[in-house]
């Protein structure tokens, strides 16, 4: 089932997205609807299918849901270990003994709600970065105690050229305001049945001109996504509706890095398109 949050009644209330319309499920955001399907032990998809208004109308998907917590996971990838080691490709620096053989996976604080939008927002370049660049990844939204709720896409911002200065000034590259896009909407686990197969691209638009286009499946991903999830929560109470990043496998070069006005858009098989403009922030 394809869950998210619409505006209705000027309020933000969650529904379940048909095509282009959606049916509002009245009194309730998408956390309300995780956390009550939890609290009363029902199926999520059931219960808001049965919560659901019988008439469905035109809307605009808003973020699927605002995160308690946001969390990312880097060097999953071959690909991303390998360029976030330096342009040579070197397999000797310590991103890419992260990517393999070490057990332990990188994982880092995004943020919360406070640094998040949904599609058709602005997403930030820092005023102090040269080079910020998307990362398309597979987002994981997660129940209690690490339950795999459902699956949206998500855009993982970055200034590359503040991590490069120093790995220490990671949290500057990483969290700052509208550095995290999720959208449009979130699938359930159920119907999710492989999240190794989904194909995923990313494109980068200035006007006309295609800035950058890019792909990858998830099928590339280094570690697996319960792996992931078990080093998140070791020691680590994450709440119930928050949001776990697994990594990209696209890599935007300086090149294409993004300018006020780029229009990016990140596709995901079985999920949809988020698609962001970008502002100076």
């Amino acid at each position: 089932m394809r869950l998210g949050q619409i505006k209705w009644n000027n309020e933000v209330t969650a529904a379940i997205f048909e095509g282009e319309n959606a049916r509002p499920i009245p009194g309730h955001t998408l956390y309300d609807l995780i956390r009550r399907s939890e609290v009363e032990g029902t199926d999520l998809s059931k219960m808001a299918k049965a919560m659901a208004s019988g008439h469905s109308e035109a809307a605009t998907p808003l973020i699927p849901l605002a995160p308690k917590e946001v969390w990312a996971c880097g060097c999953t990838y071959e690909m991303s270990a390998s360029f976030r080691d330096g342009e040579h490709n070197t397999r000797e620096g310590f991103y890419f003994y992260v990517y393999n053989p070490a057990h332990r996976p990188e994982i880092f604080f995004k943020g919360t709600s406070r640094v998040c939008v949904g599609t058709g927002q602005p997403i930030g370049i820092r005023s102090d970065s040269t080079f910020t660049a998307p990362e398309p990844e597979l987002g994981v939204v997660l129940g209690s105690k690490g339950r795999v709720v459902g699956y949206t896409i998500a855009n993982d911002v970055s200034a590359w050229d503040i991590e490069r200065e120093n790995p220490l000034y990671l949290p500057q590259s990483k969290v700052y305001t509208a550095c995290c896009s999720l959208g449009p909407v979130m699938v359930t686990a159920d119907e999710i049945t492989d999240p190794y197969s989904i194909e995923m691209t990313c494109t980068i638009k200035r006007g006309s001109e295609t800035r950058f286009e890019g792909k990858t499946s998830t099928g590339k991903l280094g570690r697996k996504i319960e792996s992931l999830i078990e080093y998140l929560l070791q020691s680590n109470q994450v709440p119930c509706g928050s949001v776990l990043l697994t990594g990209t496998g696209i890599i935007v070069t300086q090149e294409a890095a993004l300018g006020v006005g780029d229009v990016c858009t990140i596709s995901a098989s079985g999920i949809g398109e988020l698609s962001n403009v970008c502002a100076l922030v």
